[in-house]
């Protein structure tokens, strides 16, 4: 089966980030595919490589470039929530006279035309969040 997954929660205030990880390794891990994961809302937090947690605790963002890496995931961030919480990649920052950027490499920003592709190619959209 093909999944798009759609994360709508921060990664550490809300379950929702470690569920659908949870989620997109055991489905890769059972042979089916994921086609997208889309951060939206809050979700969009999951993306910034400037995240520190303390040794002891996960580190979610690390997580999730990770497992992009070893499965060659797209992961997209939703330009406009990305704007709103200062989530910037190179292009996005230098477009909007802005002198750094915070956006992981694994991760890229994107439109919501994205998940509406996602939408209609993936056997099932899965959502963690409100």
């Amino acid at each position: 089966m093909k999944f798009a997954v759609m994360i709508n929660e921060g990664p550490y205030q809300h379950q929702s980030s470690d569920s659908a990880y949870n989620f997109v390794k055991a489905a890769l891990d059972k042979g089916h595919e994921i086609f997208r994961i889309f951060f939206y809302h809050d979700g969009v937090n999951n993306a910034t490589r400037l995240t520190i947690p303390p040794q002891d605790d996960r580190n979610i963002v690390e997580r999730w470039s990770a497992l992009a890496k070893e499965h060659e995931l797209d992961l997209v961030v939703c330009v406009a929530a990305a704007q709103r919480r200062g989530l910037l990649d190179e292009n996005e920052a230098s477009r909007n006279g802005k002198d750094a950027n915070n956006i992981d490499e694994s991760f890229r920003i994107s439109g919501l035309g994205q998940l509406i592709e996602a939408g209609i190619q993936a056997d099932r959209l899965v959502v963690f969040g409100d």
